[in-house]
């Protein structure tokens, strides 16, 4: 979901610096509230496995310039279900950075675009999970539907950003337009599959014993 360069240019980048702010602000947020429940060391530990996921979905998994952008598989449910929302944000935001400073320095003017169109819809999904999924319902026992709600959340959400950092950028022109509608299809690709990917994840995490390096409510039903 890379923004390219040239798509926002100019003035118009400082809105992303604002944008990026506060979606930092929120997180930090989530962070300190994650320390006062589960610690500082459990969240240390479960950023650094989400940072280290995070950098391998960017720069090892398969992905592809379409449109106006770039298609990845981010699996932002996934992180979040396995390590929460705190260490899901710390580790987008933290992979993303590595990616741009060490193979993609190209990347670094859009950094604040392309971390608030991975953070936001990374927010929305938590809001939607304590709509959807029942207090005294562990996420190991989420259902497909339940899966399939929060992936097309969070991909429906960077998608939502790319069209509208493209639009804001560049216009509604038609080959603008042609090219937000072409990387937003390519996109069902990773909401068809990422629920699987959850499920599996979720299956194979039944097998493990609950500790400080997963979110509590993986193993355990809200209190």
């Amino acid at each position: 979901m890379h923004i390219e360069p040239g798509v926002v240019d100019g003035a118009k980048i400082a809105l992303s610096y604002a944008t990026a702010a506060g979606a930092t602000a929120y997180g930090a947020k989530l962070a300190w509230d994650t320390i006062r429940t589960s610690g500082l060391a459990s969240l240390a530990a479960r950023s650094v496995a989400t940072t280290a996921a995070v950098f391998t979905f960017f720069q090892v998994l398969p992905h592809f310039p379409v449109g106006v952008s770039e298609v990845h598989f981010i699996l932002g449910s996934t992180l979040f279900l396995i390590f929460g929302a705190a260490p899901a944000a710390l580790g987008l935001a933290l992979g993303l950075l590595m990616q741009g400073l060490f193979f993609a320095p190209f990347d670094l003017p859009q950094y604040g675009m392309n971390l608030t169109t991975i953070l936001v819809p990374l927010f929305a999904l938590q809001a939607l999970a304590s709509k959807i999924i029942a207090r005294d319902t562990a996420y190991v026992d989420l259902s497909y539907g339940q899966a399939l709600a929060l992936s097309t959340a969070y991909q429906g959400g960077v998608v939502a950003w790319v069209a509208f950092w493209a639009f804001y950028g560049q216009g509604f022109g038609a080959e603008n337009v042609a090219s937000v509608f072409s990387f937003g299809a390519a996109y069902m690709l990773v909401v068809a599959l990422e629920p699987l990917v959850d499920l599996a994840v979720l299956a194979g995490a039944k097998g493990l014993r609950a500790s400080g390096l997963f979110e509590p409510r993986l193993h355990n039903a809200a209190a």
